[in-house]
Order: C-alpha cells, then sequence, then structure tokens
C-alpha cells in the first residue's frame, strides 16, 4: 500500500437515488467511489518551503512513475481497514476510534504523523498527532460522538525542523553547533512566515536571535527552548506530505447494535383459549417479555398472507378449511408489504404496539422478507418484476428438491429493476415512519448484493440509527459480505457448534478474527426453522446450556419462544429441524406459567448481561483451559479489568461432569499465590480460590457465570493490623 498526493472527487447530486443505485452496480463515472468510502477533501494548494502557496498555473515538479519522488514519507499500512477502505468497520456511540498506522522513511531523519478524522456532516477535518510507539508503529485516536460515518486517514512527513532539533542535541563540535543554529535559523524563519499574529512574532525573533548568536552555550539555549520549538511545530512545512491512498470510514451506530437481547414471537398466538391473536394481543405479551430482560421483541411477518396456493399444517402442500398459511407467503387481495393482516388489527393497533414497547424500552424488530404470495398485488401490478414459465405461470421458489409452491422471489434482472428497487426500500422506509428502527431481513443472500448495498446506504443516511440483522446461513464469505455492504448484525452458526473444539474456533474467529471489525454476531440457539438435533436429544438441560452459552459467549443473542424457555423440541419427523405443529403454519397455545419454564433462568442470565459491562463486547473474550472436554471455559474481562467473568459449562446434557478449570491469572492481574474469590451469579454462590487450577463439578447441561473478585481480605485489612 502506497501513499499519494492528489484525489480527484466525484461529481455526485445529494440525494440522488439514481447515481447511488448506479454506485452500487459499480457503473463508471458515478458515484461508487464515493459509496465505497474513497474519497477525501480536495487537496489544498501545496505549499513551498517558504510557506508561501504555490502558483496553480507555474510549471509542475516533476513527476517519475507517477509521483513526486521528493515525498520520502511511507505510509505502509493503517488499521482498522476493510478491503482496503472499501468497506467501513463498525463501532457504536459512545467508542474511542484507535488507529495504528505503519509509518516510516529512508535515513535518520524524523517523520511527523497526524491522524485525520471528521463526521460525515462536517466539511472541515481535525487532526490527532500520532504517537510512535514502537517499530514504525503509530497510534492515535478519535472519540465516535455521533451515528453516522466518519472518514479517516493518515498524512505523514519529513519533518525537517523536528529532524534539525533531534540532530542538535548530539552535537558536540562548537563549530558544528554555530553551523546548525544558521540551518534553524532558516527553518525557523520559513515557519514564522507560515504563522500568523502573535506566533508569528515570536518565531521571527527566535529566528534573528539564532541567526545573530555566537556563544555555544546562547545557541543551545536558544535552540532547546521547548516553549518556542512547540510554536514551531504548529507550523510544520507539509508541502512533500504524503497521505494514505485510501479514504477509511466507520460506521457509528447506537449501542444497540452491539449488545442487545431479542425474543421472537408469533402475534397470532397471543390469543386467548386458541383463538387468532391481534397486536393489541402481543402488546400485552410485552409485558411478559420485559420480564424475561429482553430489549428487542422480533416479529415474524404481520402482513396479510396469500390465499393461493396456501400451505397446510406441518407445511402440508394443501390446506384444510381454517388453515392460516405461512406468513412469510406474503400479500392477498388484503394488501402487501405495507399492509396488516386484518385478523392482526389495523395500523393505530400497531402503533399502540410500538409506543408500549418504547415505553418498555423495547425496540420492535419486523421480519422484512422480500418475497410474494401468488396473489400479491405486485404479481398483477409489475408483472416483469417475476419470473415466467413457458407455461404462462409465476415461477415458484425452489431449492431442489424442496418446494415452495405459496411463494414467489422476485426477479432482479427485470427490466424495470431500477423501479423494483424503489418499491422494495419503500417498504422499509413505510415502516420507519411508523417507528420501527430494527429490521431481521429474511434470506438476504438470495437477493443482489449491489441491492443491499444501496437500500441499506441510503436508510442509513438518512436513518442511521436503523439496525438491520441479516438472517443468512449460508456460506462464510456471503455471510461477510451483507456484514461489510451494511448489515448491523448476523446470524451464526452457533446452533450447529457443539463441542468444547467447535465452539472455542468458531467464537474466536467471530470475536478476534478480521471480520470483526465489521461482523457483529446474533447467536440463536433456535429459531421457528431450526430446532437442532442437540436440542431435540438434550432435553431440558440441552436447552439451559445453549442459553448459558448463547448470552455470555456474545453480545448479541436471541431465542424464538415460548417454544425456547418451555423446552419444545419434538421435530416434524426424525432427521428434520423443522418443528412438529410448527408455527408457522398454525397458531399455537402456550402455558406460559408451566412449572418447568426457563422464564426465571433467562430472566437471571438477561440481569447478568444488563449489569457486566464485560459481556456486552465481544472481543472481551478469551477461552481457558480446561482437563475436561465436557467442559468449556472462558473469560469476559473489560479492558480495564473493572469487570471480569469466568464461565464455565457443562456441554453433556446428560451427564454430570468435573474437571479442573486453568485460570489465567496474568489476564486477570491476579497473584499466583495469594487467594481470591469467585461469586456465582446464577446461583449467589461463593467460592474461594487459590491459584490457577480450580476445581468445578456441574451437573448436566449446567454453568457458573462467576464474578472473580481482585482481593481475599486477611487480617492486614484490619484497622488494627500494625
Amino acid at each position: 500500500m502506497s501513499a499519494k498526493t492528489t484525489r480527484k472527487e466525484p461529481k455526485v447530486a445529494a440525494g440522488s437515488n439514481d447515481a447511488a443505485r448506479a454506485a452500487a452496480q459499480g457503473a463508471p463515472g458515478t458515484a461508487a467511489e464515493k459509496l465505497e468510502g474513497t474519497t477525501l477533501r480536495p487537496r489544498a494548494p501545496r505549499q513551498s518551503k517558504s510557506g508561501a502557496q504555490s502558483d496553480p498555473g507555474a510549471a509542475k515538479p516533476a513527476r517519475r512513475g507517477g509521483q513526486d519522488g521528493r515525498i520520502r514519507a511511507i505510509i505502509d499500512r493503517v488499521i482498522p481497514e476493510v478491503d482496503c477502505g472499501r468497506f467501513a468497520v463498525k463501532r457504536v456511540v459512545g467508542d474511542t476510534m484507535n488507529v495504528e498506522a505503519h509509518v516510516f522513511t529512508d535515513g535518520h531523519d524524523t517523520l511527523a504523523v497526524v491522524l485525520r478524522h471528521r463526521h460525515e456532516s462536517e466539511s472541515e477535518w481535525r487532526e490527532t498527532p500520532m504517537a510512535l510507539r514502537y517499530n514504525d508503529e503509530w497510534l492515535a485516536s478519535f472519540p465516535l460522538q455521533r451515528l453516522g460515518h466518519y472518514h479517516y486517514s493518515v498524512i505523514a512527513w519529513v519533518d525537517h525542523f523536528l529532524s534539525w532539533r533531534n540532530e542538535f542535541k548530539r552535537r558536540v563540535d562548537p563549530a558544528d553547533i554555530a553551523i546548525a543554529a544558521r540551518v534553524g535559523e532558516k527553518l525557523v524563519r520559513h515557519a514564522a512566515e507560515r504563522a500568523d499574529g502573535d506566533d508569528a512574532k515570536k518565531l521571527g525573533e527566535w529566528a534573528r536571535k539564532l541567526g545573530s548568536a555566537k556563544d555555544t552555550e546562547e545557541i543551545k539555549r536558544l535552540v532547546l527552548d521547548d516553549s518556542l520549538a512547540e510554536i514551531a511545530r504548529r507550523y510544520p512545512d507539509r508541502s512533500l506530505a504524503a497521505e494514505y491512498d485510501k479514504g477509511l470510514r466507520v460506521f457509528v451506530d447506537r449501542e444497540r447494535a452491539r449488545f442487545s437481547s431479542w425474543y421472537e414471537f408469533f402475534p397470532r398466538s397471543t390469543g386467548k383459549d386458541g383463538k387468532h391473536g391481534t397486536l393489541r394481543d402481543a402488546a400485552a405479551r410485552l409485558d411478559y417479555v420485559k420480564g424475561l430482560g429482553f430489549d428487542v421483541v422480533y416479529l415474524p411477518p404481520i402482513h396479510p398472507i396469500g390465499k393461493v396456493k396456501r400451505k397446510g399444517r406441518n407445511n402440508a402442500l394443501e390446506a384444510a378449511p381454517g388453515d392460516y398459511g405461512s406468513p412469510w407467503a406474503i400479500g392477498s387481495d388484503e394488501g402487501g408489504h405495507k399492509a396488516i393482516h386484518p385478523e392482526l388489527g389495523g395500523i393505530e393497533d400497531f402503533r399502540a404496539l410500538v409506543a408500549r414497547a418504547k415505553e418498555l424500552e423495547i425496540d420492535v424488530a419486523l421480519d422484512i422478507a422480500f418475497q410474494t404470495a401468488p396473489d400479491h398485488p405486485y404479481v398483477k401490478e409489475h408483472p416483469s418484476w417475476f419470473n415466467w414459465r413457458p407455461d404462462g405461470t409465476v415461477q415458484y421458489a425452489e431449492n431442489p428438491p424442496k418446494k415452495y409452491q405459496d411463494i414467489y422471489p422476485f426477479n432482479f434482472e427485470s427490466d424495470d429493476w431500477t423501479g423494483l428497487w424503489d418499491e422494495l426500500k419503500s417498504v422499509f422506509d413505510y415502516w420507519i415512519d411508523e417507528g420501527v428502527r430494527v429490521f431481521r431481513v429474511d434470506n438476504p443472500h438470495t437477493k443482489p448484493f449491489p441491492f443491499w448495498q444501496w437500500a441499506i446506504g441510503e436508510i442509513q443516511r438518512q436513518n442511521p440509527d436503523v439496525i438491520f440483522l441479516a438472517e443468512a446461513f449460508t456460506r462464510p464469505k456471503i455471510m461477510h459480505r451483507l456484514a461489510k455492504l451494511g448489515y448491523t448484525q448476523s446470524y451464526t452458526y452457533f446452533a450447529w457448534r457443539n463441542t468444547k473444539r467447535e465452539l472455542i474456533e468458531y467464537f474466536n474467529e467471530l470475536a478476534h478474527g478480521p471480520g470483526a471489525e465489521y461482523f457483529r454476531p446474533n447467536v440463536w440457539p433456535n429459531t421457528p426453522d431450526i430446532l437442532t438435533e442437540h436440542l431435540q436429544h438434550g432435553g431440558r438441560p440441552a436447552f439451559v446450556s445453549r442459553l448459558l452459552l448463547a448470552g455470555t459467549l456474545a453480545a448479541s443473542y436471541g431465542i424464538y419462544g415460548p417454544a425456547y424457555e418451555l423446552s419444545e423440541r419434538v421435530p416434524r419427523e426424525h432427521g428434520s429441524e423443522e418443528y412438529l405443529h410448527s408455527e408457522k403454519y398454525e397458531i399455537r397455545s402456550w402455558n406460559l406459567e408451566r412449572e418447568d419454564s426457563l422464564r426465571y433462568l433467562i430472566a437471571r442470565v438477561n440481569q447478568i448481561r444488563r449489569e457486566n459491562p464485560a459481556l456486552q463486547n465481544d472481543r472481551t473474550l478469551t477461552f481457558v483451559g480446561t482437563d475436561n472436554d465436557q467442559l468449556i471455559a472462558y473469560l469476559k474481562v473489560t479492558p480495564d479489568l473493572s469487570n471480569a467473568l469466568l464461565i464455565v459449562v457443562n456441554l453433556d446434557p446428560h451427564h454430570r461432569q468435573t474437571g479442573w478449570v486453568e485460570v489465567d491469572l496474568d489476564a486477570l492481574a491476579l497473584a499466583h499465590d495469594a487467594p481470591y474469590q469467585v461469586h456465582d451469579l446464577l446461583t449467589d454462590a461463593c467460592f474461594h480460590w487459590r491459584g490457577r487450577r480450580n476445581y468445578v463439578d456441574l451437573g448436566p447441561g449446567m454453568g457458573h457465570v462467576f464474578a472473580v473478585g481482585r482481593h481475599m481480605r486477611d487480617e492486614r485489612d484490619t484497622d488494627n493490623f500494625a
């Protein structure tokens, strides 16, 4: 990676949907570069060494190989960046953006390096000097105080003034010192020309004294005057500065983007006595959700359900009278993606639900599924948006051998693709206007990536607080691409990671791999589509252990309930991950007061999550050793060590497991020979431990969430000890 000093600014009208759409397609002559974050402000006129700006009409410096060979600072790498700056890294409001740059030059001259940054709404750059750590690695940071994009870059130059002072400190020969004073006179005089006001006067006087000084000691005193040197440093000669050749961005979300607890339920199953529930019933269910400690409630599609080719119970091809169909088969003569199923209520009922959720500090997340039922209004109004078969019928969704006759996918290669894009984005806009700020998007990997880059980019420019969760259980590179394009959070493979080795490898990748800069995992042990074999065969202990793992390994997690807290685990048939009597096709009545419900454990886990900052960030994770492969142990520790948790979970849902946990005392800043206390936040039990190896004994699927104490008091802590 090299540095360059000039850059073209693309000319794109602000708010131009056509330009932005074309940019997402990567078309030439569009806003593609701007959307990808590769631009910085136009370069100011270059200063001469005397500080005067060069004449734009004057002959340009000779260039070889497309660059000015006098620029000697090399900006080799800037961290963090995603795909060489093509995509933004992600942070949340209140974070500090730490930036590392690898910068060096030839010879022994001294470099000056600055971190340049600005919010997208600002026209002026702010600059922060970077400090040299070691091995040509420079560090600086800036606060992230607002939602939206921040731009940042690095600028470096050989600073002849700093080089002069550093060399002077090593000089001993009086003749050398006298000559150095004359060199310094010139450098300081040029700095004075770049300065103004009192600074210019002070520097001018300093230069005059350097030029007239004769006595060696007087010269030393003048040169080593730190107060005058600090003034000169404010006016460096940056005429030969190098700028990192990739414009970098960080997108700043609200806190819930990083730390959130999701609960999914079907509004139509909230009615009494098996009747179809309404949005008013769903609003009443929110108090139960709040009691469980969740802060995001996710609703499957609430739109009219197609009547043509409707699926029956347990995904039967033919619906029986009274079957309700799948909420993901969206649209009928009653409306489409901007309508509400009549049996759920109307828009006022939805607004009441959102208002109640806001009172409880819960976000309502809506499912966005860009597909239609055969009788969706789009099919008649926009036939070109669908693929038509030779027999005159629309191609329904297929994933052979599976067939989804009740769902029509969109044809994104339609000649009217721009109209399709605009309409689909307007679905988001409609629900945003109704107060929705979180969306779970169904199967985004089956829609074009350029569409998501454009749609999410446009939405976040107007509403940077909107959160998008990608439901894409697909190949890793595709999941990562969606995250790079703007998805705030992503589903993961957690449901199928069950062994100790699988969990360690996967969560180390999520927490510390290169994707950690942009891929925020949201882990779910179950969904309406996923009832894993581990849950089917592991019984209630498996539900307990998977809850503990989900709630403590990841900063964001979710469950599909009430199926989860009631340990619903009967599959439709052997070898299937589908639930028997799935809510996707029928209404279910749930007894929320069952004695075997996990509701109290869930509430406790969520309370622990809220009260312990170490659990609110994915990067605080470190696995520690155990001598039993059925026991997994890990630390979650804040950088300042003010909050330290040790979690130990029995992965075996059938048998009690015992073993020794190897605590990383250095990571906790604990003495190797001193006692310390661990407090189990689940049971309130306290244990006194000493040293690295300590014994645990856990029943099937059980776990400890230990708060690690910093110190055990002894007689020396009493007031009378002397």
